[in-house]
């Protein structure tokens, strides 16, 4: 389902977390699509399975899982993979994301979202257990960048590690530019560096959020209005990105007014437009 559009040519819709789902159902919200966290649907039948149903009739939906673990060197939780797809193949979504990352070992679930060793060892673990995923939900799934705030060892740069894992297994890029912006500022790692990895035929979804300010640190806490910084780096890869990427606006904590997402998930639309046609314009100089 497509509603009315607050971009044009881009598809923008907003994440949707629980205090927002009564509005949600109560009234059309004019964006493209909304995201919801996989997991909040885990559980079977009643009124958690009434409202997925509800809200995949009414939006196109995008899943965004953060407990599957990818990169751990435990099997992939079958508990946790049979209940991805129960929720997957009822919510029909247009995408099915996770996380870059490992978050679980020797049974112990740290409920975070920890980087990986970027070598080649790491990158043959996450294509096997990649494809193990997209063959049981018979989908294609996208991985996303994620922030660290410590610096992993790594031999492979991290817009190469992950286009790397998109060439091999087919799968998908969901590229976090406030994530890329947060490890900019706190490790110097340059966004351009990461950016000219990328196989930009496979970014199909962008995220936007804003962190906190702590001190020496910016903290990914998805808690702020996008910032400046991260609204540059949209446009600086607007010209990059398919016309069917979705632009997703997100927020964690301190959650504005559900107008608020929709008119944060508009500038989006907006910015990706402008940055567009000023390139055409100083094209035609």
């Amino acid at each position: 389902m497509v509603l009315n559009r607050p971009g044009r040519g881009v598809r923008c819709g907003i994440g949707l977390r629980t205090p927002h789902l009564a509005e949600a159902l109560a009234r059309p919200l004019p964006v493209d699509a909304v995201e919801l966290h996989a997991e909040n649907f885990f559980a079977e039948g009643g009124a958690v399975a009434e409202l997925l149903r509800d809200l995949s009739a009414r939006y196109a939906t995008s899943l965004h899982g953060v407990g599957l673990s990818l990169g751990s060197s435990d099997p992939i939780d079958a508990r946790h993979l049979r209940a991805l797809k129960r929720v997957v193949d009822a919510a029909e979504p247009v995408f099915v994301s996770e996380h870059l990352c490992w978050s679980a070992h020797n049974g112990i679930h740290t409920h975070d979202l920890l980087p990986l060793p970027r070598n080649e060892h790491t990158v043959a673990l996450l294509v096997r257990r990649v494809d193990q995923v997209q063959q049981y939900l018979s989908r294609r799934i996208l991985l996303e960048n994620i922030v660290s705030y410590i610096l992993p060892p790594a031999s492979i740069p991290e817009g190469i590690f992950l286009a790397e894992i998109a060439r091999r297994t087919g799968c998908g890029i969901l590229l976090d530019l406030n994530n890329l912006h947060v490890n900019h500022v706190n490790h110097g790692e340059p966004p351009a560096t990461f950016l000219a990895a990328m196989d930009w035929a496979c970014v199909s979804e962008i995220h936007l959020a804003g962190p906190e300010d702590e001190g020496p640190w910016l903290v990914d806490t998805h808690g702020a209005p996008v910032p400046s910084a991260v609204w540059s780096l949209l446009a600086a890869v607007s010209r990059r990105l398919r016309d069917d990427v979705l632009i997703l606006v997100e927020r964690d904590t301190n959650l504005p007014s559900v107008d608020a997402l929709i008119e944060e998930a508009g500038r989006a639309g907006r910015v990706v437009e402008e940055a567009r046609c000023h390139a055409e314009y100083r094209r035609t100089w």
